[in-house]
């Protein structure tokens, strides 16, 4: 990574944090990170119950934003699992804390609205606040993150990198979508599914939300070798996630990690080609991603992935990739569409029976006195038939308006 004298970097696992540049404007729960981390016990939440629903079995990571752990669902049948993320304020000054309430209220929402809204990012069951830190539970993930998929040492081919660029960049377009920056984009952050092999993008924990006026802090976070120079600076952009996946696109070509590549002194541009077997469509794509100034780079994910699918290609695409239809869907549709065949051809049978009516009784209505009517016509025939039988007594008595029954 690039040297900045003025930030700080205290690596922590899989985190990093960076100390408060200056005070300005931000819209992010990212600056609970900012100051000392306070002191904290080993596994302080093994076996609690929070909000008397979920409990909590073991750590799954540690970082500087915070504590991941596996977690159960007391309140639902099968007591599935969950993931808790707790996280702590570092900060010292007492008016931090409802300031921190505030924005995490506000990112929470934001997170609620993404995994409502999308399969491939996980659902948000809960946030509350206990005893001054912070909580979010999430949908667990059942799958693997992409370590062990990009392998040091193990190059990938050209059309496995493709392909896993294009997933990310698509779940990553419908982030950027909503104005929001995912700023810790790493293989670690990135999960394939064992259920149908879809990437999951997880970890939601550093978000910023664009366009959000009134904060007081700003700090920057990221992951080195995936974070760019402004985001180190703490001016995230979309592009800044673009030049995140970029650099995880090389590594999965390179089978090196981002510290080991080299930099060209006079630009600061990555230099990867001559360690890649790679067409130059793609290198030119990647070269692009990871530029150094970001009005150079794709600035969202969806103009990468335009760029990565040729539009003859993209269109033919997105036929192929719309959600496949429910098939109680598909009964529903056959069943609406019976009851309006149904409804046609009764609402036809009822018109032909009311013009027939209709044309009845007009010529009822407007026969000559001594021309017969169809229903004369019909009653006249009727008595032929009854004469021909020799049933002579009902003729005559049909035939004589006058006769009188006993």
């Amino acid at each position: 990574m690039r040297q900045y004298p003025r930030i700080i970097k205290t690596l922590r696992h899989r985190y990093v944090t960076v100390t408060q540049l200056k005070s300005r404007v931000s819209s992010n729960i990212s600056y609970l990170l900012s100051g000392e981390p306070k002191k904290r016990q080993n596994y302080p939440l093994i076996k609690r119950i929070l909000r008397n629903r979920f409990k909590i079995i073991q750590l799954l990571a540690r970082g500087g934003s915070g504590d991941t752990y596996l977690a159960i669902d007391l309140d639902l049948p099968g007591q599935p699992y969950c993931v808790v993320k707790h996280f702590y304020p570092k900060h010292p000054h007492p008016a931090v804390i409802p300031i921190a309430k505030n924005l995490f209220d506000r990112e929470a929402e934001s997170l609620y609205q993404l995994g409502k809204n999308h399969q491939q990012i996980p659902t948000l069951f809960a946030h509350f606040h206990e005893d001054g830190d912070f909580y979010l539970v999430q949908e667990f993930i059942d799958g693997y993150d992409l370590t062990q998929e990009i392998v040091p040492g193990q190059p990938l081919s050209e059309e496995a990198v493709l392909n896993l660029l294009k997933d990310i960049l698509e779940v990553l377009s419908f982030v950027h979508q909503h104005n929001i920056i995912h700023r810790d984009i790493k293989p670690h952050n990135i999960m394939r599914r064992h259920s149908d092999q879809q990437i999951v993008l997880i970890d939601f924990g550093s978000i910023k939300k664009l366009g959000i006026q009134g904060d007081t802090l700003t700090i920057a976070v990221g992951t080195p070798g995936y974070m760019p120079t402004e985001q180190a600076k703490g001016k995230p952009k979309l592009s800044s996630d673009i030049y995140a996946v970029g650099m995880i696109g090389i590594q999965a070509l390179t089978g090196l990690k981002p510290e080991e590549l080299q930099e060209d002194p006079e630009t600061g541009e990555i230099i990867w080609r001559d360690k890649a077997q790679v067409s130059d469509r793609l290198a030119d794509i990647l070269d692009k991603m990871v530029r150094e100034r970001h009005n150079q780079r794709y600035q969202s994910a969806a103009e990468a992935l335009q760029a990565l699918i040729p539009e003859f290609a993209l269109s033919q695409y997105s036929a192929f990739s719309a959600p496949l239809e429910n098939p109680d869907d598909n009964s529903l549709q056959v069943y609406k569409k019976f009851i309006l065949l149904l409804g046609m051809g009764l609402g036809i049978m009822t018109s032909v029976i009311v013009i027939a009516l209709i044309y009845t009784f007009l010529r009822t209505s407007v026969s000559p006195p001594n021309q017969p009517t169809p229903i004369h016509s019909l009653k006249a025939s009727f008595i032929y038939q009854l004469s021909a039988s020799g049933n002579h007594s009902v003729e005559q008595r049909l035939l004589n308006p006058n006769y009188k029954y006993n």
